[in-house]
């Protein structure tokens, strides 16, 4: 058996779960490591302790190997969305983003400057929902500081270019929300100054996986305004107040939670060993699989068919009369997806099979024969 093939075998769900952009239930690995590490803590024995803090150190290294930068980049966060706040509210200028994008992006940026007032937001609004390089062109004025994007829409499943929008924007800060590619996308992260993601979906992590990586550029001109005592260089700070560190640890408040630390190396560590590139490829047989069945059925599809331009998101949309029937259908047949104004979002992951893929195929086909035209 080869690697890749044990790995596949880990996906030991029961058939029928397209959800992974959601949520993704939690490795056999993840589980394992988890459950003995809570044991360790409940040991009371310093050594106990010390083995379950280290995880925290090495998911730091993996997460740097990922991204081909310094573990000195890199901090752990509670969620995407800890990070994307800790970036915004250090920023001041123009940010240039997505009126459409996921709130965790939205919600941050407009939080950040009705606080501080030291941005200015700068919407898109795409028809198609695609933050495409050529829009963020034909959209950057000289108040422009910063874009913030999304490196795979949550809607649409549409992946960015980061390697073109860095062209781009030239020297303006590129704040990427990652957590709907990372560890399935090879990605140009090199072409970005701060990027934020999860555990909890492609990496199987569970949730309070997150974390945040900063270049130089970015920790250069963003401050460090939600910064705690963590976030200093040195032993505890007792009797004084430092200054907050120059590396990316000024970006954190307090200690953070080691389980998931673990929990996230464990992920991390999977991911590691097979490749990215690997899983990528893998992916996009999956999700070649869910757009042939939409077209035999159909079924209008949203997301973008290069495989260059989409993840693990096939986003299907439906006649407005055919959504209830469809959703009908598929829940029917036992199978997972997210249904969002009036698009239906399926993601298959590397591990889904062909038992999973027959269902949906079914479902479809059960649909198109009760359909009315």
């Amino acid at each position: 058996m080869t690697d890749l093939d044990a790995f596949l075998a880990t996906f030991d769900g029961e058939p029928g779960y397209l959800d992974w952009a959601a949520f993704g239930p939690l490795s056999p690995a993840v589980r394992a490591e988890a459950q003995a590490d809570t044991e360790l803590l409940g040991s009371g024995r310093p050594s106990s302790i010390g083995l379950v803090n280290e995880h925290a150190t090495a998911a730091v290294s993996l997460i740097g190997e990922l991204l081909h930068v310094d573990a000195s980049r890199v901090v752990l966060q509670p969620s995407t969305t800890h990070g994307l706040m800790q970036a915004m509210y250090g920023l001041t200028g123009g940010l240039l983003l997505g009126r459409g994008e996921f709130p965790s992006l939205t919600v941050a940026a407009t939080r950040a400057a009705d606080a501080l007032g030291h941005i200015e937001l700068q919407w898109l609004e795409p028809d198609d929902g695609f933050i495409t390089p050529e829009l963020v062109r034909d959209n950057l004025t000289d108040d422009t500081r910063a874009v913030a994007v999304s490196l795979v829409d949550f809607r649409t499943g549409y992946r960015t270019d980061l390697s073109a929008l860095r062209d781009v924007i030239g020297d303006r800060l590129l704040i990427v929300d990652a957590i709907q590619g990372f560890g399935i996308v090879d990605a140009d992260f090199g072409a970005a100054d701060v990027v934020c993601a999860n555990g909890y979906k492609w990496l199987r992590s569970g949730r309070g996986t997150g974390f945040a990586a900063f270049s130089d550029r970015a920790l250069e001109r963003i401050s460090p305004v939600l910064s705690g005592f963590s976030g200093t260089d040195g032993d505890l700070p007792l009797d004084v107040v430092p200054l907050p560190s120059t590396s990316a640890r000024a970006f954190t408040i307090s200690g953070g939670d080691n389980l998931a630390a673990a929990r996230l190396a464990t992920g991390l560590g999977e991911v590691r060993d097979i490749g990215v590139a690997t899983l990528q490829a893998e992916l996009a047989e999956r999700t070649r699989d869910v757009i042939f069945f939409a077209d035999r059925y159909e079924l209008p599809v949203v997301t973008p068919r290069d495989d260059r331009r989409r993840a693990g998101i096939v986003t299907l949309a439906p006649a407005p009369q055919d959504v209830a029937p469809l959703v009908a259908s598929l829940s029917n047949h036992g199978l997972t997806v997210t249904v969002r104004s009036g698009l239906v979002r399926v993601s298959p992951h590397v591990g889904t099979g062909a038992n999973t893929l027959r269902l949906f195929g079914d479902a479809l086909a059960a649909f198109s024969s009760a359909r009315v035209w």
